[in-house]
C-alpha cells in the first residue's frame, strides 16, 4: 500500500481488531476508504469477544452473550468487505517517522502470515487500537507456576474451555475480576472466593459521585447482575478490603496468603487467613499498549495519581475527532483510556470516520460523540472507585522477585533508586536487569517505575523502537510488495 489507490480512495490502516479496531474499520469503510486491519490473533474480537474454537462455539450458548450478535454481524460486514484487506497474525513491529517535511503518518512496518513476510505500508491515516493487558502487583510466590493473571485465566476459559484449577482464588481490584470469576465457573473450576481489594466505602463514593450519569450505562448495569447472579448461584463469597499477599507452594502454588487491607492497602494485623488453591488469578487493573503510539510520536496524557494503575502510567492524548498529537494518527479504546468495550467501539467509530476523511458534523456522528463522551465519564467513576493503594509495597519481601523474566528482586530495585549513580531510568535498568529479558518491561515496567517514582518517558517501559520481535533473517529480507484492493468484489482477493 503506497498512499492513494488506483481508485483514488483514502487508505486507512487500522492496527488492532477488537472492540475499538473493528469499529474503526466499519466506520472507515463506511466513509469510503480502503482499510487493512491487523490484528496478532487468529480471528478478530480482541480479549472481549474472544469465542471458542469454531468447532465448538455453536453448540455453547454461552458465546451469544454480552452482544455477540452484533459483534458477529459487524465482524462479517468488516472482514467479508470488498475495500477490506483483513491481516490476521500479522504484528506491527516497528512505526517508521516519514521526512520531517511530510505531515503524513508514519510507514508502518508489518510481520504477516506464516511464515511470516514483511511489508511496509504507507497509508493516507492510521487508527491505533492496540488495547491494554493485565496490570498484577508483585507478591511473595507470585512467580510460582499456577498463579495467573486474571487475563490469561479469562482467555484460557473463554477461549478453550480450559479451567486453570479446580480450587481458585480471583483477586485485584475492580469489576473485570467478576467476568472473569464467571468464565472459570463456566469452564468447570470451582471459585473459593473473589478478593476485591478496595474498601466498600471507597468503591461507593467512586462509583455514586453524579448518579444521574449512570443512567447511560444501564448495558453495563444488565451485565453486572448477570455477573453477580452467575456468583451467586455456585455460592461464591466476594470479600472487601481484602489482597492476596503471598503464594506458598513446592514446585507450584498449593495455597495464598490473604490479608485485610486498609484504603491505602497497608496490611492490616492479624487480618490473614491461609486458603488452600491450587490456582489463583490475579489482576489490578489494565497497563495500556503504548509502544506504538509513542513510536509514532504521539503525546501521552498522565492519569490521575494513583488511579487505574502506577503513578507512571498514561494514556494517549486525543482531541474530540480521536486524533493524537501526529498528524494522520488517531487512537481509540483503551490505549486512550480504561472505559469497556462499549466506550472503545464508539471511539473507534469515532476515529475510523475521521481518519477516512467523513465529514465531522455527519449527524450519525453525533450520537456516537454522545456515547464516546458517556463512555469517558465511566472511565473516570472507574478509575475513581478502584485506585491502586500507595502502601501495597508493604507486601514485598526484600527477595520478592519483580522482573520475573531477569529475576531481579525488590532489594535490587530499592537499591538501584538510592544509589546516585544509578539515577538515570536507563542507567537503572542496565544495572537491575528489570526489563531486559523477553518481555522487554511490558510486565514489570510500571512496577519498577512506580517503585523508583520515575516517569521518565525516554527509558520508560513503553519506549520500543522495535515493538514486536523480529528475526535477523527476517530483518535481512527486502519487504514484499504487498497485496492490492481488488477494484470489485467481482475479483479475488489476495489478503
Amino acid at each position: 500500500m503506497t498512499g492513494a489507490s488506483a481508485t483514488g480512495r483514502r487508505q486507512v490502516v487500522v492496527v488492532g481488531a477488537g472492540p475499538a479496531g473493528l469499529a474503526a474499520a466499519d466506520a472507515a469503510l463506511a466513509a469510503g476508504a480502503e482499510v487493512t486491519l491487523i490484528d496478532t490473533a487468529e480471528r478478530a474480537g480482541g480479549q472481549y469477544h474472544r469465542m471458542l474454537p469454531e468447532a465448538y462455539e455453536a453448540a455453547d450458548p454461552a458465546v451469544l452473550q454480552h452482544g455477540h450478535r452484533s459483534f458477529d454481524r459487524r465482524s462479517r460486514r468488516v472482514l467479508g468487505h470488498p475495500r477490506c484487506s483483513w491481516w490476521p497474525e500479522s504484528s506491527v513491529w516497528a512505526l517508521e517517522r516519514r521526512d520531517p517535511a511530510d505531515d503524513g503518518p508514519p510507514l508502518v512496518h508489518v510481520l504477516r502470515g506464516t511464515p511470516r513476510r514483511r511489508h511496509v505500508l504507507e497509508p493516507d491515516a492510521l487508527v491505533l487500537a492496540a488495547g491494554a493487558h493485565d496490570r498484577v502487583l508483585p507478591f511473595p510466590g507470585w512467580d510460582l507456576p499456577g498463579v495467573y493473571t486474571a487475563g490469561a485465566a479469562q482467555a484460557l476459559a473463554k477461549g478453550e474451555r480450559l479451567a486453570v484449577g479446580d480450587r481458585v482464588v480471583v483477586a485485584g481490584t475492580g469489576p473485570f475480576l467478576l467476568p472473569v470469576a464467571t468464565s472459570l465457573l463456566e469452564a468447570g473450576s470451582r471459585v473459593l472466593a473473589v478478593l476485591e481489594a478496595g474498601r466498600p466505602g471507597a468503591v461507593a463514593v467512586g462509583w455514586l459521585r453524579r448518579p444521574w450519569e449512570l443512567a447511560a450505562q444501564l448495558g453495563k448495569s444488565g451485565e453486572l447482575l448477570s455477573y453477580t447472579a452467575a456468583l451467586g448461584r455456585h455460592r461464591v463469597s466476594y470479600q472487601w478490603g481484602r489482597a492476596v499477599v503471598e503464594a506458598r507452594g513446592d514446585g507450584r502454588v498449593e495455597e495464598i496468603v490473604s490479608a485485610r487491607v486498609r484504603a491505602d492497602w497497608s496490611v492490616v494485623p492479624g487480618g490473614e487467613r491461609v486458603v488452600a488453591v491450587d490456582a489463583v488469578c490475579v489482576g489490578h487493573g489494565f497497563t495500556p499498549r503504548l509502544e506504538l503510539p509513542v513510536a509514532a510520536g504521539c503525546a501521552l496524557r498522565p492519569v490521575p495519581d494513583g488511579a487505574a494503575g502506577s503513578p507512571a502510567e498514561a494514556f494517549v492524548a486525543v482531541d474530540g475527532d480521536q486524533r493524537t498529537s501526529r498528524p494522520g494518527v488517531y487512537a481509540a479504546g483503551e490505549i486512550t483510556g480504561i472505559a469497556g468495550a462499549p466506550a472503545s467501539r464508539a471511539e473507534g467509530a469515532v476515529a475510523g470516520w475521521i481518519a477516512a476523511g467523513g465529514a465531522p458534523d455527519s449527524r450519525a456522528l453525533a450520537a456516537v460523540r454522545r456515547s464516546r463522551d458517556q463512555g469517558r465519564a465511566f472511565a473516570a467513576r472507574l478509575a475513581a472507585a478502584h485506585p491502586i493503594g500507595r502502601a501495597w509495597p508493604g507486601w514485598l519481601r526484600p527477595d520478592t522477585v519483580i522482573c520475573r523474566c531477569e529475576e531481579t528482586t525488590y532489594a535490587a530495585v530499592c537499591r538501584s533508586a538510592v544509589d546516585p549513580t544509578r539515577t538515570e531510568a536507563a542507567v537503572a535498568k542496565l544495572a537491575t536487569r528489570a526489563g531486559l529479558g523477553p518481555c522487554q518491561a511490558r510486565i514489570c515496567g510500571p512496577t519498577v517505575a512506580e517503585l523508583r517514582r520515575t516517569a521518565d518517558a525516554s527509558a520508560g517501559p513503553h519506549h520500543r523502537p522495535v515493538a514486536e520481535p523480529i528475526r535477523l533473517g527476517e530483518l535481512a529480507r527486502p519487504p514484499e510488495t504487498p497485496p492490492t484492493f481488488p477494484d470489485s468484489p467481482a475479483q479475488e482477493s489476495t489478503s
